[in-house]
């Protein structure tokens, strides 16, 4: 395995038509040396790109995309600017095509259609067609040269060759008419269809673009929430407005009312009421006083208050959820990936199609053979469309990413968004996923004729020198009494599912379960087994306090279950997935939990590996097991899940870990994201099923199969508009989720 540096980066992607584009852009891509790999997402013109920079640069990727037509956004402090200055370009540019391709197409269809006649008929409508098909569609024969350059084809190339030749055709039976009267043959000309044609491919693509832009709109939002401007407080008091960019962390910042809050920090004087819903997806908003979190996007109601910036730029819970709503568009669904393959060898089968049909028609020698093959090869080459076939899924998945992002789901990747629905088990962490995660201490009962001051000093600074989840509760119930520790130089060694072992002045102290002092064996006095017992009957956690021969103490901690935990559930039963809870907790906290809760099974007293073998079992008994927990202890167990879900206020580590994470610790968002990705998939298989029916019934019915039995042949016009129609169809269809209730 190589220990060199692998950097995943996306880059937006300019000069793509179609989906083979983004096929054979990606298909280059993966040959240059120093690629791990690479996707191209044509919905949202990107490319996700792992690379080692040791072997290949931005700068030489982006030269060598150019080299086959089409670039690459290098720059990354406005590659979002730029991408969206460069939509917009091609955008106006593509609109003014249409508009004067209309512009003279009308009038030309008119001629054709009423006023074939008139003198010199055939001159006009090539006068009228030539500036469409070479200045207005310059696009198309743009693209496919340079496509041909490379030994490839794309939608350009069908289109170039269609409207080519119905052009050229055209206008050889109007230079050398005499050479087609002679041979007995009516020379009918098709610049009208090589015109109207291009002018209903560009109003598609117009209105494509218009849709796409619509489906990466949460990102846009995402994106949105970040302030330009700062208010820098001086160390002299004075205030400084700065720009976000140059915001370190420990500068202290003013938050006005209204004012959006520019990075992630702590509160260090006065206080608000904050909408974070924007992230988390709750609507209260959250009060905010000193020594409170506050993230970068969120908006200050009516107070004001100053806070230390912790985290600026890339390192904001904010940047972090648009990365990964960004990446997660980019993705590839599984059932994509297929498609890609089927975009990349449309053109080329719908080549010799048009083809063959071309060459049938002239074998059968029937009346105006010629007419009708080139007729043939036009129509079949206008009305196949790969776009949409390309369209189908990644719009469906940034509309659904999109969608989740808005409603505080974030999820991952393409392949989770679209496996999430097939759930039937889903198993959740107790402690900080059911319950409320914030700990507290509920009793402590010291040994009789001991020094309880010097040992609560002890156990003080055990806990503060240590990072289990029940230390904090421990600090804060002791030091609520006024308690200062001496002890801050304890050597602390955590011991998985049992508790942590600390050394003071080369003397041993355990603080964890029974079974922990049961391993050391330790002396524990019979009034303090009392009281534990009756702590564990009331459902509360059990922790022993011990130095090297007797139990010293024993602390009742308890954690509250989550108002929407039990909504939560019967929701999920009501989708007909089954709920089982895993907890290190003892016996009678975890049944006490599970019996409020009403979840189907329950484990306590489990390790890691146990949690991991347990979705394992699950696994091996044919279920689609989703593991639920808080993205650390829980890490083992969650990688090995098919769906594997954070729950915390967007964490780095919950983030890192899932696939999916719900911001806001609402239990309630998992059966939404189900919901979600039930949503999507279905519209993915409807933008599918539509896509391959356009292309099996329009391909035959462009040949001309139905000619022989009633004498229809499909003009190249309607061909074509309904080709612009198919892609436009997919999009609109995908943007229906954005409406859909989750």
């Amino acid at each position: 395995m190589s220990s060199k540096v692998q950097i995943l980066k996306t880059y937006p992607v300019t000069g793509m038509s179609c989906a083979s584009c983004a096929v054979r852009t990606e298909k280059f891509v993966k040959t240059l040396p120093g690629i791990k790999s690479a996707a191209v997402n044509f919905a949202d013109t990107s490319l996700m790109v792992e690379f080692l920079p040791d072997e290949i640069t931005p700068s030489e990727m982006k030269k060598a995309i150019q080299s086959i037509g089409y670039d690459i956004i290098i720059d990354e402090a406005n590659s979002q600017e730029l991408k969206e200055e460069a939509q917009l370009s091609y955008f106006k540019t593509i609109r003014n095509n249409t508009i004067g391709a209309a512009a003279l197409s009308i009038p030309l269809l008119i001629i054709a259609m009423f006023l074939m006649n008139i003198p010199y008929a055939n001159y006009i409508m090539m006068a009228l067609a030539t500036p469409v098909v070479f200045w207005f569609g310059r696009q198309f024969p743009t693209g496919a040269w340079k496509q041909l350059k490379h030994r490839s084809a794309n939608m350009d190339t069908l289109v170039a060759l269609s409207t080519g030749i119905a052009y050229f055709y055209s206008a050889f039976v109007t230079l050398f008419r005499d050479l087609f009267n002679k041979e007995g043959m009516h020379g009918h000309v098709y610049f009208e269809a090589s015109a109207v044609i291009i002018t209903f491919i560009l109003l598609g693509r117009m209105l494509e673009e218009k849709a796409k832009s619509n489906t990466s709109s949460a990102l846009k939002k995402l994106i949105g929430l970040q302030p330009k401007v700062v208010t820098m407080v001086m160390q002299n008091g004075e205030l400084k407005e700065i720009p976000v960019s140059n915001v370190m962390p420990g500068d202290i910042l003013l938050v006005k009312p209204g004012n959006k809050i520019p990075v992630d920090g702590t509160v260090t004087s006065g206080g608000s009421f904050v909408d974070e819903s924007m992230i988390s997806g709750e609507p209260l908003a959250t009060e905010k006083t000193t020594d409170s979190k506050v993230f970068a996007g969120t908006i200050n109601q009516k107070g004001s208050f100053q806070f230390r910036a912790d985290k600026v730029g890339g390192d904001t819970v904010l940047a972090q959820i648009i990365k990964m709503v960004r990446e997660a568009q980019g993705s590839k669904a599984p059932v994509q990936h297929l498609v890609d393959k089927i975009a990349g060898i449309f053109v080329p089968v719908v080549i010799i199609i048009a083809l063959l049909s071309g060459i049938i028609w002239l074998i059968l020698g029937t009346e105006n053979a010629l007419p009708h093959s080139l007729l043939a090869i036009v129509t079949v080459l206008i009305i196949a469309c790969p776009c949409a076939l390309g369209l189908a899924t990644p719009t469906a998945i940034m509309v659904g990413i999109g969608k989740g992002a808005d409603t505080g789901i974030l999820i991952k990747d393409a392949e989770s968004l679209e496996i999430t629905h097939k759930v039937n088990t889903i198993v959740l962490d107790k402690t900080g996923t059911i319950t409320m995660g914030e700990p507290e201490v509920k009793g402590v009962r010291w040994k009789k004729n001991i020094e309880i001051e010097k040992y609560s000093k002890i156990l003080l600074g055990i806990q503060k020198s240590s990072e289990h989840p029940l230390a904090e509760p421990v600090v804060r119930y002791l030091e609520k009494s006024g308690l200062n520790s001496n002890y801050l130089s304890a050597r602390v060694e955590s011991i998985t599912g049992r508790g942590i072992k600390a050394d003071i002045d080369k003397e041993l102290f355990l603080i964890g379960n029974r079974k922990l002092l049961e391993e050391f064996n330790i002396s524990i006095d019979k009034e303090l087994l009392t009281f534990a017992e009756t702590w564990q009957n009331e459902a509360k956690t059990v922790s022993f306090f011990a130095d090297s021969k007797q139990a010293l103490s024993v602390m009742a901690i308890s954690d509250r279950i989550k108002e929407s935990s039990v909504e939560a559930i019967r929701q999920l039963h009501n989708l007909g997935i089954e709920v089982h809870m895993l907890t290190g907790d003892n016996e009678q906290a975890a049944k006490a939990t599970a019996e409020e809760t009403g979840v189907d099974s329950y484990k306590a007293e489990v390790l890691p590996q146990a949690k991991y073998d347990y979705i394992r079992q699950l696994q091996q008994q044919g279920k689609i097991v989703a593991m639920v927990g808080d993205g650390i202890n829980d890490s083992q167990a969650m990688a090995q899940a098919d769906v594997s879900i954070a729950m915390g206020k967007g964490s780095d580590i919950a983030m890192d870990v899932a696939k999916m994470t719900i911001i806001s610790s609402d239990l309630t968002r998992i059966p939404q994201a189900i919901k979600l990705s039930k949503h999507t998939v279905t519209t993915i298989k409807q933008n599918l099923f539509w896509a391959f029916i356009y292309n099996i019934i329009g391909i035959p019915l462009a040949a001309g199969v139905l000619f022989p039995f009633t004498g229809f042949l499909l003009n190249p016009m309607i061909a074509g508009a309904a080709m612009a129609l198919s892609s436009v169809s997919v999009v609109s269809n995908s943007l229906r989720l954005k409406v859909k209730s989750i």
